[in-house]
């Protein structure tokens, strides 16, 4: 796990590169604490920091291949890097290391971009060639690990965070105003945009080459296209679903350094933590994080799943005054704003304080199959929408009226039955937090809700497919991928402590995709196949547990504890210091909150707040 960063230009002085190389990658500190490197190759200086998971005393970066051709800096980790390793060395292939830099670099010689669908694992990777004199930035398929980049001219700057394209001295922190209202319709921004006009993210699966100041970009992977599912009874799907999550669990909880989890409370962690458990040669070490406010809090679930599998587990109870506490601490981690990620923030130090230097997470459980209420409430109001054509026009505004004064949810569903047209829209609009109107009033510009960008890959490949699976589709490659993913990573990192999600793993998700829908989603019983597949091995009484994930109390702390930095942040002086909003709408926004009852609406001012408050900061950068 590092943080790479680099700058090609022909323009620039070698000397100027290499220090505004050298700035980013002391912004990025935190991602790589154990070893830093840099080269220069013509007209291009990179280099990383290292937080070191696999043979710690080897693998320094950046890593040039034994003929000479590919120097690379990689960020992430390969979990089938052994198995690669056996391959290429029966292809004459001879290895220095025991780390799986050096296993990919060999892997790209051998296959080139083929290789980046043989790994297993997340990554974001640059490497140049010295024979093209070419540069090739990719992306793992599923989006774990962020790779930003700026063009200008015949010039090219790319990071592993934002930050630290700003520390270069060389890359223009304009904010784009689209972004911002991407984030406000989504809690994140989608790529390939950024919060920054002149700033880039790879999407999932995406790669792009460098050469002669000219740019090319290429999806080499997408989530499969629908076919129908291959004949399978239940009782063989649940054997098979357990043997490729044993499979995936075993595989990322490689490395030689400790590895821990965090533990919810929940289905999905439980898993992880029990077949850790099984497998492991030392004491696990589980982490959560609980709450004074008991119907939030997990932590006695979370210690009873603890106490069934014998963890070492530890827990930290995050009382509202120490969340205002953290706020200032959580901002400055920020890259992009998030209306989300506080908890991981917060979970992630206590891990990496806890002796741990990498954890699996739980994360992806409910997107791949079907834990969210979306997955019922998303084909449900599509069905609405053939009849609803047909209502006089005067009838549906009576009707959406009616749902905008009855809280926040009742106010999605009308601006689902105004704007969507398909069982799409309606996907992509669930996660939508501020209507298309509050944010015109926000912005002073009537934007719309523009699509997201995958819209095209998503319909292509879900043509024919049940109403589930699209939904799964659009949780994985939009809020996944935008929000929780990039919190995951920025967060993380933040405390040095390197995240794997083993729900998010290719061979697993293409597995699935070749699977019959109806065994994988149940509307009685959500995720109930993931739960009889494992059940033999979970705790008694899990699966009566309520569900509540890493939810934090933030409508009651949003009331008391963290009032004063709402007010501040929130005031009209400070909204319009932000140069993009208006004052006076943010501040309806925050009163209605405050005299209402509806606490599902919490999600709106704060993801406000965090946004007027990085706005604040980033006209001092």
């Amino acid at each position: 796990m590092c943080g790479i960063a680099g700058l090609y230009s022909r323009r620039l002085d070698p000397a100027d590169r290499q220090q505004a190389v050298a700035k980013m990658l002391e912004a990025m500190h935190h991602r790589g604490p154990d070893d830093e490197g840099t080269t220069d190759l013509q007209a291009l200086t990179m280099g990383m920091r290292r937080l070191a998971i696999f043979d710690p005393a080897n693998g320094h970066q950046p890593m040039t291949s034994p003929d000479g051709r590919h120097t690379v800096v990689f960020n992430g980790s390969i979990y089938n890097h052994r198995e690669l390793r056996n391959e290429l060395e029966d292809q004459g292939y001879r290895f220095q290391t025991h780390c799986d830099t050096e296993v990919l670099l060999n892997a790209w010689n051998a296959w080139r971009e083929k290789a980046l669908i043989r790994v297993r694992g997340m990554f974001a990777i640059a490497i140049w060639d010295h024979r093209e004199n070419a540069l090739t930035l990719a992306r793992d398929p599923l989006g774990i690990k962020p790779l930003y980049f700026s063009q200008r001219g015949d010039g090219l700057i790319f990071a592993s965070e934002l930050n630290a394209l700003i520390a270069s001295g060389r890359f223009d922190p304009e904010i784009s105003i689209e972004a911002v209202d991407a984030f406000l319709g989504r809690l994140g921004v989608p790529a390939p945009m950024t919060i920054y006009r002149h700033g880039q993210s790879l999407t999932p699966g995406e790669m792009i080459r460098w050469c002669d100041g000219q740019l090319q970009r290429e999806t080499y992977w997408q989530l499969p296209r629908y076919k129908p599912g291959r004949k399978i009874d239940a009782r063989g799907f649940q054997s098979e679903l357990r043997e490729q999550i044993e499979a995936s669990i075993a595989a990322h909880r490689l490395a030689d350094v400790p590895v821990g989890a965090f533990l919810s409370g929940g289905l999905d962690s439980a898993i992880t933590t029990g077949l850790m458990s099984q497998n492991g040669n030392h004491r696990l070490k589980t982490f959560s994080i609980g709450f004074e406010e008991s119907e939030f809090s997990e932590a006695e679930a979370a210690a009873e799943t603890a106490r069934h599998f014998g963890t070492e587990h530890a827990a930290v109870v995050l009382t509202g005054r120490q969340a205002a506490n953290e706020i200032p601490h959580f901002l400055r981690a920020l890259d992009q704003p998030t209306g989300d990620g506080l908890n991981t923030f917060v979970v992630s130090r206590a891990a990496r304080e806890g002796g741990v230097t990498a954890v699996l997470s739980g994360l992806g459980g409910d997107e791949l199959f079907g834990g969210y209420h979306f997955f019922q409430q998303t084909p449900r109001l599509s069905s609405w929408l053939p009849m609803w054509k047909w209502v006089p026009p005067f009838l549906k505004k009576i009707v959406c009226q009616q749902l905008d004064t009855r809280g926040a949810g009742p106010r999605k569903v009308a601006g689902i039955l105004r704007h969507a047209r398909d069982l799409h829209d309606v996907a992509d609009r669930q996660r939508q937090v501020l209507s298309d109107e509050a944010r015109a009033e926000l912005l002073g510009r009537d934007p719309g809700f523009a699509a997201h960008p995958a819209q095209n890959q998503i319909r292509a490949a879900m043509i024919g497919a049940p109403a589930e699976l699209a939904v799964s589709a659009w949780e994985l490659r939009g809020y996944m991928a935008d929000v929780l993913l990039r919190d995951s990573d920025v967060f993380s990192m933040s405390a040095s402590l390197e995240l794997r999600v083993p729900f998010v793993d290719r061979p697993l998700i293409e597995w699935l995709w070749q699977q019959p829908a109806h065994l994988r989603f149940q509307t009685a019983n959500p995720k109930q196949v993931l739960y009889e597949s494992m059940a033999d091995m979970l705790p008694p009484g899990l699966r009566e547990r309520p569900k509540r994930g890493f939810t934090l109390p933030f409508p009651r702390w949003m009331r008391k504890e963290l009032r004063p930095f709402l007010d501040e942040t929130l005031s009209i002086e400070s909204v319009n210091r932000s140069g993009v909003l208006n004052g006076e709408s943010a501040q309806n926004q925050w009163r209605k909150f405050l005299s209402s009852q509806d606490d599902k609406a919490w999600s709106r001012v704060w993801s406000l707040a965090v946004l007027v408050a990085f706005l604040n900061r980033s006209q001092t950068v």
